[in-house]
Order: C-alpha cells, then structure tokens, then sequence
C-alpha cells in the first residue's frame, strides 16, 4: 500500500512539474514588449473599435497603420498581429488597428463597402490619429494584407503623408487572383479531373452572372457551388470583382515612397509571382520583394497543414506561427525607413 501511495506521489509530481513547464513555456511564449490601450476612431455613421500599441520602454517616433485583408477581422485578429505589433515595438513604432465594421464593438457593416469605402476608412483613421497629440504620426508606415492590396495604393495615390507600405500577400486583378486560387487549391487537394471540371465550369458561371449583374436570386437559382455565399457577400462581390491595382499603383509610384513586399512561397491565395513583376515594373527601386518559406498569412506551412500543431504553437509560442524571416525582414523595412524619413 505504501508503495502504491509513493508511486502516486511521483506521478502527481511529474504531472505537476510538466503543467508548470508549461505554463512557463507559455508565458515567455506569449510575452511581447508593448503596450495596448483600447480606441475609438471616429467615422461616418458611427466608430471603430481599435488599439494602439506602443513600445513598452522608450517613445515611438513613427505609426503602422494595418489595413486588414478579407473576412471579419478584430483589430487585433484574435491576437495573431501580437508579434507584428512587437515587431513593430521593437524598432520603435507604434501601431493603430481597429475592428472592421460590424466586428469587435465597431458600427456598421464591412459586408456593405465597396473597395474605395475601406480606402476612405483607412484615410478617415490617419487623420484621427494624426489630431492626437499621443500617436507619433511624423513619420506613417501602411501595412496590408491580402485584400488591401486593392486598398492601400489608393490611399497612397491620394495622400502625402505616407512614408513607407508594407504589402503582405497582396494580389492585383481580383478575377485572375480568383482563378489562381481556385487552380493552386485543386492541386493541393488532388483533385482529379471531374472534380476540377465540376469546380471550373462553377466558378465560369459565377463570374458570369456576375458579369451580367444578376440578382442574388438568379444567383442562388443558378449556381453549382457546394458553398452559395449569402446575400451580403454576393453584394460584396459585385461591388468589387472588378477591381485591379494597376492604376492605382500607377499613381502611387509618382510619390517614391518605399515598398516591402512580402511574398510566401507557399501562397495558394495570391499569384504573388505576378504581384512581385507588377510591382517591380511600377515601382522600380522604390520596391524590395522579400520571398518566406511562408502560406498566404505569412504562417510556416507545417503550421497552416495540421489544426493540432497550428493551435499548439498559437496557444504556447505564437511568434513561431509566422514563418523564419518575416517579422525581421518587417523591422529591417521600418528602420531604413526611420532612417531615410
């Protein structure tokens, strides 16, 4: 009997050592050097919920403005913009990020813009901040994801205050985007041949009545898609399945600000070969392509392959969920644009 209780004894010891391994590992894991505070950001129609961060130590001598990609995204993505936020800290910046409308306490509904009303929200937030005394907005650096892409060159065209963009991901004609995505997704799953016929002639029909500008009833009545969207997201996309950054990023490069593009190997989401020529063409030394072992989100492939090892790494060390080079390639942008603004 005493030696059963003895065993027991061990086994709730290692038990404990093990959970107090973890949650040690977690903490260092999940320790960022800034500082958070909620804000409300003033627009037509109502506000948007978002945060500055700050530099733990030390006074931020410039602001990062994010621009979020597609989707419902909460100013801080549910916490996966902490190491962009740190990274951010590290080199001295401040970051501003709000909710999209609709999500996270801000008013109204992302559903219902258009393109150019993201631009407009995106300019209405740099001049907020840039009437408070607290954000250090001499010196404005734009990050986008995805989606911005068709957001930011906007902006840029349109303002003189932006000192430096960061593109993430971003794509440049929005039906070719479609077609690259659909094409690279078939081929990751395996597809075999009625499947992908079956998915092409779905998407051929979609862009057709699109095209034509169909109602969402003839569009639910005709469409073949295992996942019809819903009313909001067809408006959505008639609204925006027209967009190309060409002239946008056009006039942007009359202002020879400089342009990081970050650009993952692994993107199934984006043609970033033809984002990097594009860009290139546009922007010529303005722009510097930097190529991760990364997916479309920047996250390592092993981590955006397997559930199991992406919510393990996102809950004890998520600066790994972003692949090797990203977050320093992010800061060594900020700093040489600190240095030549």
């Amino acid at each position: 009997m005493k030696r059963g209780i003895r065993w027991m004894a061990i086994v709730a010891s290692v038990v404990l050592v093990v959970a107090a391994g973890a949650i040690g590992v977690a903490l260092v894991g999940n320790s960022y050097a800034f500082d958070e505070r909620h804000v409300e950001i003033p627009v037509t129609g109502g506000s948007l919920s978002g945060v500055l961060t700050t530099p733990k130590s030390g006074e931020a001598h410039g602001v990062v403005v994010m621009v979020h990609g597609d989707g419902p995204v909460d100013a801080t993505q549910n916490g996966l913009y902490d190491p962009w936020f740190d990274g951010a800290a590290a080199s001295r910046y401040a970051t501003l990020s709000w909710s999209k409308p609709g999500v996270g306490g801000s008013d109204g509904d992302w559903l219902a813009q258009s393109l150019p009303d993201r631009a407009a929200e995106v300019g209405a937030a740099i001049d907020w901040a840039a009437a408070q005394p607290d954000v250090p907005t001499s010196t404005i650096v734009l990050w986008g994801a995805s989606q911005a892409g068709w957001v930011i060159p906007e902006v840029v065209a349109d303002r003189d205050d932006i000192a430096g963009v960061v593109a993430v991901g971003t794509a440049i004609n929005w039906l070719k985007q479609g077609q690259f995505n659909l094409q690279a997704e078939l081929d990751h799953e395996g597809a075999d041949a009625e499947q992908r016929a079956r998915a092409e002639a779905a998407s051929t029909s979609t862009n057709a009545l699109l095209e034509r500008g169909a109602s969402y009833e003839e569009y639910l009545g005709e469409t073949t898609e295992a996942d019809p969207m819903t009313r909001e997201r067809w408006g959505f996309v008639q609204r925006s399945f027209r967009a190309d950054a060409t002239s946008d990023l056009t006039r942007a490069a009359t202002h020879h600000v400089p342009w990081l593009l970050l650009a993952g190997e692994h993107d199934r989401n984006v043609d970033v070969h033809e984002t990097a020529e594009v860009y290139r063409g546009i922007f010529g030394r303005d722009v510097e392509v930097t190529w991760v072992d990364a997916v479309h989100s920047m996250a390592r492939p092993m981590v955006d392959d397997s559930e199991f090892i992406g919510f393990v790494t996102g809950v004890f060390w998520p600066r790994a969920l972003l692949a090797h080079g990203v977050i320093d390639s992010y800061r060594g942008f900020l700093d040489q644009v600190t240095g030549s603004h």
